[in-house]
């Protein structure tokens, strides 16, 4: 018998996708759909480097997905995110069918499933997405700090460069 994973243990996985937007000097957010089991696809933030602004770590898992299982409509599908998608992601989600959408660290400036605002579970949508929030959300969360500092600093140093 096949094992089931746990949310934990696909954000997990997500978390290793944010690291390596991180290394390519992305904003590290990972994703990866799973069905039945099973990772059907991944993504990572890829705004800087491929010039896209919606090459957002969902945006990009999304796509590989439909072009995986050869349908737009990602039914029985879950996404598990490291970060709280934005109303962009989120839109997209809702246009894909997802069914379900887990995710890590709350984005309370920008989040769209919850923190911000709720666009999954908006009556007035014809898609109703299940959310399930605050999965390693503070191990997520503190990644995310981690590379903002991390980014401040340098920025810091650049500054001190040029006087």
């Amino acid at each position: 018998m096949a094992e089931i994973y746990s949310d934990e243990y696909w954000m997990r996985r997500a978390m290793d996708l944010a690291m390596q937007a991180q290394v390519q000097g992305e904003i590290p957010v990972g994703a990866l759909l799973v069905a039945d089991n099973k990772i059907i696809a991944e993504g990572y933030n890829l705004p800087i480097t491929g010039h896209d602004p919606t090459a957002h770590a969902e945006i990009v898992a999304l796509r590989r997905g439909g072009a995986q299982l050869k349908n737009y409509r990602l039914l029985n599908t879950t996404l598990y995110v490291t970060l709280e998608p934005c109303v962009m992601c989120a839109g997209a989600m809702i246009h894909s069918r997802i069914q379900r959408l887990v995710y890590g660290a709350s984005d309370m400036k920008t989040g769209a499933a919850g923190s911000l605002i709720d666009i999954l579970r908006h009556p007035g949508m014809n898609h109703q997405i299940e959310i399930t929030g605050g999965v390693l959300g503070q191990e997520c969360s503190t990644m995310l700090s981690a590379f903002f500092k991390q980014r401040r600093e340098q920025h810091k140093e650049l500054k001190k460069l040029k006087k």
